[in-house]
């Protein structure tokens, strides 16, 4: 099975392109690529951004879109509204599953995303999305409302899904507590919440990357979208909780994990 990865190249290996790729590489799945963006990046921070012009973006997709069968799509680091509008296009045109993880800010708090691309996203992307996964920031600039308890991720979700998108994914990594659970809301369907035990640590970098890769990957192989969600979760759990410990800074997330654990990794479902 093929999938296909549009984002920014993360120089640091965690999140973006590369992290894309090793998610899709562990799950079985073969991995092409759409580099929107190329940074200068490790655990410190984002030390600068290059963007690639729009048009070079569009011929790297439509080369892929003319010789490999892509089974599943997803986005990550659009930066532009040119790069928005040129991805929205052709993808516009396919019917094969697309996740859009709204990639804005990164974990150092460089914005990733410049902020006149904010409506191009909602405009051009959402309508036509299969799965759309912010956390809760990301939430919160997409609906324009504040985000501290469950009513407000519901009504965001709402929000969002009156866009277009067809489930939302509302990840809750950045609320308190123990647990951290992402709500789903789909369309005409009802809610569902997966969660896992919090596991305190600073090596976070390209959990939102890692976590969307992961059901990009499952819908590619053909599965249902709750199952996509929930193994995603599991991969995303096990890359999170047990780390590599590599860097200064917010290290990378353990690729490596989910196959080392086979898939033991437990998350509750309800």
């Amino acid at each position: 099975m093929i999938a296909c990865t549009i984002a920014g190249s993360d120089s640091g290996g965690g999140a973006g392109i590369q992290a894309d790729l090793k998610t899709f590489q562990e799950l079985k799945v073969f991995g092409t690529s759409v580099i929107t963006a190329l940074t200068a990046q490790n655990t410190l921070g984002v030390h600068g951004v290059y963007p690639i012009e729009a048009a070079f973006v569009e011929a790297q997709l439509a080369a892929i879109l003319a010789d490999f069968d892509v089974k599943a799509i997803k986005t990550g680091m659009l930066f532009d509204a040119s790069i928005i509008q040129a991805v929205a296009v052709q993808l516009k045109e396919t019917n094969i599953p697309l996740v859009i993880d709204p990639v804005m800010i990164a974990k150092g708090g460089q914005s990733l995303l410049l902020q006149e691309a904010v409506s191009a996203f909602k405009q051009y992307l959402l309508p036509f999305s299969t799965v759309c996964t912010p956390n809760i920031p990301e939430a919160e600039v997409l609906t324009g409302i504040p985000i501290k308890t469950q009513q407000d991720i519901e009504k965001a979700a709402h929000i969002l899904l009156e866009e277009g998108v067809k489930c939302v994914v509302i990840k809750g990594g950045h609320l308190q507590g123990n647990l951290a659970t992402d709500a789903i809301y789909q369309q005409n369907e009802l809610p569902f919440y997966v969660e896992t035990d919090r596991f305190e640590t600073q090596h976070t970098h390209g959990t939102g990357c890692t976590f969307s890769a992961a059901l990009t990957a499952g819908l590619a192989k053909g599965m249902k979208l709750r199952e996509a969600i929930i193994e995603g979760k599991r991969f995303v759990d096990a890359a999170i909780k047990h780390p590599l410990n590599i860097g200064q800074g917010f290290g990378p997330t353990n690729h490596f994990a989910y196959q080392q654990l086979q898939k033991e990794q437990a998350v509750h479902v309800f």
